[in-house]
């Protein structure tokens, strides 16, 4: 995934608004800062609610991009 901290993945694919920041949300309470969280989404929307639901909770977004069908986002866990 990266040189930078440990990396895990969330396949939210087929899930829509607000689901897949639902699971984002979930899963990151679940790690320590500094893990990288790959979101996999198809739902165009998360390339928006995503990112501000980062800023808002105090995590990073380092990327996010399309792959084809899929969108994909990598947030950094931050201390909160």
């Amino acid at each position: 995934m990266s040189d930078r901290g440990t990396g895990e993945r969330l396949d939210a694919r087929g899930l829509l608004c607000p689901l897949p920041v639902i699971r984002t949300q979930d899963r990151v309470r679940t790690l320590r800062p500094g893990t990288l969280l790959d979101v996999i989404a198809t739902d165009p929307g998360v390339l928006h609610d995503i990112p501000a639901w980062c800023r808002v909770h105090g995590h990073r977004v380092l990327f996010s991009r399309r792959e084809g069908e899929d969108i994909r986002i990598r947030v950094e866990v931050c201390e909160t």
